[in-house]
This record gives C-alpha cells, sequence and structure tokens, in this order.
C-alpha cells in the first residue's frame, strides 16, 4: 500500500525503532519545534515520511556534524526560506511566461521587505 509522502501513518515507537533512536528524542525533538507529528483524537504522534525525513536529516546534523539543537533550528528555517523563494521565483517566472505572451515585458511583486521585478528583453 502507497502511501502520501506527508499522510501521518507511523506511531512514535515504529519511528524510533526504524531510526534507532529513543522515543525521548523524538519528543525532545518535537517540543524544540523542531518536527511536528499529527496527533490523533486520542492525542497519539503519528508521524509522516516526510516527519521521518526531516529527522534523518537532524540526526546528520547533529550526529555527523556535531550542530547542536538551536543550529539545526536555524538550519531547517533557512532550509524552508529557500524553498519559498525558489517556489516564488518558479510562480514569479511562470507570471512572466504569461505576460510576455500577452505583449508585457516585466511583472513586479511587492514583498514586505522588498521588490522583486522580473523583465524578459527578447530583443
Amino acid at each position: 500500500m502507497q502511501h502520501n509522502y506527508d499522510e501521518p501513518v507511523y506511531l512514535i515507537s515504529i519511528v524510533a525503532k526504524v531510526l534507532n533512536i529513543h522515543p525521548q528524542t523524538l519528543r525532545q525533538y518535537e517540543r524544540e519545534g523542531l518536527v511536528e507529528p499529527s496527533r490523533t483524537d486520542g492525542k497519539i504522534r503519528l508521524y509522516s515520511q516526510k516527519d521521518i525525513d526531516q529527522i534523518k536529516l537532524i540526526l546528520r546534523l547533529t550526529r555527523d556534524m556535531g550542530v547542536n539543537l538551536a543550529g539545526v533550528d536555524v538550519i531547517l528555517k533557512l532550509k524552508n526560506q529557500i524553498l519559498e523563494f525558489e517556489k516564488l521565483v518558479e510562480d514569479l517566472r511562470l507570471e512572466l511566461n504569461k505576460a510576455t505572451n500577452n505583449n508585457s515585458k516585466a511583472v513586479v511583486k511587492h514583498k514586505k521587505s522588498f521588490d522583486l521585478i522580473f523583465y524578459e528583453d527578447k530583443d
């Protein structure tokens, strides 16, 4: 049976066993805000494959690279911000393609702290 990447299906005991870590470590990661498992109505934690991949990254950073949890938090936030910017750039590229098809040459987006201007010179 194939599961959706974001679908919460794994119990904490299974995740701990598969990753060879103590369930308390998973609880600590949750307390630190590094991973956010879903909860059932009975408050049982359920992890998705996406959560497991996030935990694997945390373990790589802490075990292999010696990064502390505060550093992991910063790295994860920067990683998420990069992903958001990559999506924004892709959305703007698509919008610029539409604009150039309508004989417009630029797309301007106003953000909180900056403006993005995409311009395509077809000459």
